[in-house]
């Protein structure tokens, strides 16, 4: 058992993008990494079996909320914890519920304990503090698992949301002591990330940078962004965030997004990367390529007999036709909801490894360039 370790292979002379190894007790991670989101102990509609051999994931997340009120701590504890559970055999990063806790604003209670908050499921309540959610992410078995903090609104007022950091910075230090007092599950090293908070606030920002790098965690984590704040801003404060978050540990932007944003935010120099967009957008028929967008719902591809995408590391997509995948989302048939997510995951992994290669190679900028504008065409 050893801690995470973050090795720097290359970086990029044009930009402050970076290619690296994370290493953990479940395998290694090459990154820039996508990491598919696993909400309730899987990624909807794909079997383990597929994010392995078509998606080539190398990490999933588990969410800490969901998995708490279903199937419950008893469970997961009793099957040995969540990769037993589900049978996913390498990282695993659990979040700490901060963000569901965000998005429940009409049923939640936020005060210096914790949050008061109302299970979706029967109404029940139940609160959440930083020590239980180390608890309950211990129990899940995360590889990585995140502080609990709490997530401002984008756009949100100075005062709230330094009253909101500084919150979550006391919430930290009550994690890191949960954390140290508390040892790893299941014989093998769990690892905590703190996340940056402060709004759209530079100097909020570089106060939660200098906090957060200063418990010398070994990974550090943007959190607050991509909440309904101006695209410009979110690139703004990402890049402000790495620059000032330490060179030597992986940087994780939480719950960004799409292809583009990802390879700008890449360029800044962030490691790690998660969204449901992939499967969620999938689900609702609009796949992402190598060439740009298609709404696959369109009558335009009901005779198109083409692969949806052989250009990408995916059979799937190199084997189903538009016509088909269109045909199987109009007869609601769930085969389609499974190529569409499979088809998106994959895409995502297969552009951070480009990313990856091109920062290898030293010519990242013009490819990026060049693929932000190609990724948002509409086909």
């Amino acid at each position: 058992m050893a801690s995470l370790q973050f090795k720097i292979n290359h970086t990029d002379s044009g930009s402050s993008a970076r290619a690296g190894t994370i290493t953990t007790d479940h395998g290694v991670i090459s990154t820039p990494i996508f990491m598919p989101v696993g909400t309730v102990g899987s990624v909807k509609a794909v079997t383990q079996q597929q994010l392995v051999d078509e998606v080539q994931a190398q990490i999933i997340l588990g969410n800490t909320y969901h998995l708490y009120l279903r199937p419950g701590l008893d469970v997961l504890q009793q099957a040995g914890g969540l990769h037993k559970f589900n049978g996913w055999n390498r990282p695993i990063l659990t979040d700490s519920g901060g963000y569901q806790v965000f998005s429940l604003a009409n049923n939640r209670k936020i005060n210096e304990e914790g949050v008061v908050f109302q299970s979706h499921i029967d109404g029940s309540k139940h609160l959440f503090t930083p020590e239980n959610v180390m608890d309950t992410q211990r129990i899940i078995g995360g590889d990585i698992i995140m502080a609990f903090d709490e997530c401002p609104p984008g756009g949100s007022e100075y005062a709230y949301a330094k009253t909101s950091m500084e919150l979550t910075h006391r919430w930290l230090d009550r994690c890191v002591k949960r954390f140290a007092d508390t040892p790893d599950r299941y014989g093998y090293t769990q690892n905590l990330f703190p996340i940056v908070q402060g709004g759209i606030h530079h100097d909020l920002r570089i106060a939660s940078c200098d906090f957060i790098a200063s418990k010398n965690a070994t990974g550090n984590a943007i959190g607050g962004l991509s909440v309904g704040e101006p695209i410009e801003k979110m690139y703004e404060i990402c890049a402000l965030c790495c620059e000032h978050l330490p060179k030597d540990k992986p940087r994780y932007l939480m719950g960004v997004g799409t292809p583009w944003n990802i390879l700008e935010a890449i360029g800044m120099g962030v490691d790690m990367f998660d969204c449901v967009m992939p499967t969620r957008n999938g689900r609702n028929a609009m796949l992402f390529t190598s060439n740009g967008i298609i709404n696959i719902d369109n009558k335009k591809w009901e005779t198109d007999f083409s692969p949806i995408d052989d250009g990408i590391d995916c059979a799937m997509s190199g084997f189903y036709s538009k016509a088909y995948v269109r045909h199987l989302m109009k007869a609601k048939e769930y085969l389609g909801l499974t190529i569409a997510s499979v088809h998106n995951l994959a895409f995502y992994l297969w552009l951070v490894k480009q990313a990856r290669e091109h920062i290898i190679a030293g010519d990242f900028p013009g490819w990026k360039n060049e693929m932000v504008i190609r990724l948002q065409q509409r086909l």
